[in-house]
């Protein structure tokens, strides 16, 4: 499966490492699926010194040039669209219609970033020197270290090439050891853009191997990381030593308020098929399920209803409409998480379980929690998983205080018809995103990111392109 991939530096793939193989299975089945080379902290070392000669050249291409390439990028995924999509499927477990998604999301990255390449724009500022003026410009801010998350991991790397190479960065990728083929294609496809050598490298490994030398050398000048708070907050610290810029989109606890006025049917059509997409292993997946006390017996019945509907099974069925979880850790996690909500009294209205056939894969049934105490892991904490849990909620000013009650702040959903509610959830929930009657909060030309241990920096839309330039002031007097 991946023969044809490797290491990638200096332009090309290398089937070999210099620390062995990586395994990679199939979460549906338990089965590995195909092996990488690992990269040595030598392998490492060569990707950084490669990507710092080639940011002489990539940095002074003419914006527009850049913008064609990416352009090309673009062109080249489409036409590696189900190839993609497979190994997405075979390496998460996510159903292929996900999958799809996924890739097409990706390629808006591209198309979007290739024409923010063409608008970075600097301004003048009038000057108190007499015959001057200041003039402020932006900059490509150096070799860039992207690590990314297993979730989604196609995505979440064209997040972060696209907008590095559209500021003229080159970009060594670290993708999980878990997810590495669907990271490879995406830097195929800038191979076959014909980018010059070394703009682009990849290397899996190790964290002594790959993240240690990246986040040690002074040649990267900005790490952008996918993950969990706890590595976040590692790179952080480990990043000053040099003061390194850095993006980070880590954890969420996504609340979910639905209040007395929302439209129910709407509601329901769209937050199960959201909550359980790729089995909840979602940083924006609504976790924290607020509903008013008028519609909550009648909210939890039908969406347990619908939840238990769903058909579990191998992503490459078309008919499956939820995979199973990544690995076997994060499924006994789920399962203590669940176990705890009950030993505090919340009601197992749907799933909770394992299913009885899950053909040696990491399947767990959709599981929906009713009457979850505050101090449960469900909702204290990110599940990560299939997990909906329900509370009540009577007054508003509860709510946004419980909401708001997380160390998190990524996403935020509200459910209501009243505009002035509306706007009044808005500014009061602190989250760095929200939705109104909407889950859509992920799309290229949107800023995506969040407040608080979620994160800083964002990526997407017009902000995105900013965390991968420096600002350049010349006071000008002649």
């Amino acid at each position: 499966m991946y023969a044809k991939f490797g290491l990638f530096i200096g332009g090309g793939w290398r089937a070999e490492g210099s620390d062995g193989v990586i395994d990679v299975e199939d979460p549906a089945t338990g089965k590995v699926i195909g092996s990488v080379p690992s990269a040595g902290a030598g392998d490492t070392e060569e990707a950084i010194a490669r990507a710092s000669a080639a940011l002489k050249v990539w940095r002074t291409t003419p914006g527009w040039t850049r913008a064609d390439a990416l352009h090309v990028i673009a062109d080249r995924m489409i036409a590696r669209a189900d190839e993609a999509a497979r190994i997405i499927t075979l390496e998460t477990g996510k159903p292929i219609a996900q999958s799809r998604r996924e890739w097409a999301l990706s390629i808006d990255q591209f198309r979007w970033y290739a024409e923010e390449a063409r608008r970075i724009y600097g301004r003048i500022v009038e000057s108190r020197a007499p015959g001057g003026r200041i003039e402020v410009a932006h900059e490509p801010v150096g070799v860039v270290a992207a690590f990314t998350a297993w979730n989604f991991p196609a995505v979440l790397v064209a997040r972060k090439v696209a907008p590095a190479l559209a500021a003229g960065c080159s970009v060594i990728v670290r993708p999980s050891s878990e997810t590495p083929g669907s990271a490879m294609i995406i830097v195929d496809c800038v191979r076959e853009a014909g980018l010059p050598e070394g703009v682009v490298s990849l290397v899996a490994g190790s964290v002594s191997a790959t993240y240690e030398p990246l986040v040690a050398s002074p040649v990267v000048r900005k790490i952008t990381l996918t993950g969990s708070t706890s590595v976040g907050q590692r790179m952080i610290r480990d990043s000053a030593a040099t003061v390194k810029r850095v993006s980070m989109e880590l954890g969420g606890n996504a609340p979910l308020i639905v209040f007395d006025d929302a439209d129910f049917d709407k509601l329901l059509d769209s937050v199960v098929p959201t909550k359980y997409a790729n089995a909840g292993q979602v940083c924006v997946s609504p976790d924290r399920f607020y509903v008013h006390e008028s519609l909550y017996d009648r909210f939890a019945d039908e969406f347990s209803r619908r939840a238990s509907a769903l058909k579990l099974g191998h992503g490459l069925d078309e008919t499956s409409q939820m995979g199973p979880i990544i690995n076997l850790r994060r499924l006994e996690a789920i399962e203590g998480v669940v176990a705890d909500a009950q030993r505090r009294g919340a009601r197992l209205l749907a799933g909770g379980k394992r299913p009885q056939d899950s053909s040696g894969g990491y399947f767990f049934e959709p599981t929906v929690l009713k009457d979850v105490p505050d101090d449960a892991l469900a909702l204290a904490e990110e599940n990560f998983g299939p997990i909906a849990a329900l509370t009540p909620f009577s007054r508003v000013d509860e709510v946004y205080e419980r909401a708001n009650a997380s160390e998190f702040g990524l996403a935020a959903y509200v459910f209501t018809q009243s505009p002035t509610r509306a706007r009044e959830a808005v500014a009061s929930i602190e989250s760095g995103m929200v939705g109104v009657n909407s889950f859509a909060l992920a799309a290229a030309e949107a800023p995506f990111g969040g407040v608080k241990l979620s994160g800083m920096g964002r990526e997407g839309g017009s902000e995105g392109i900013h965390d991968f330039l420096n600002i350049k002031l010349a006071q000008v007097a002649f």
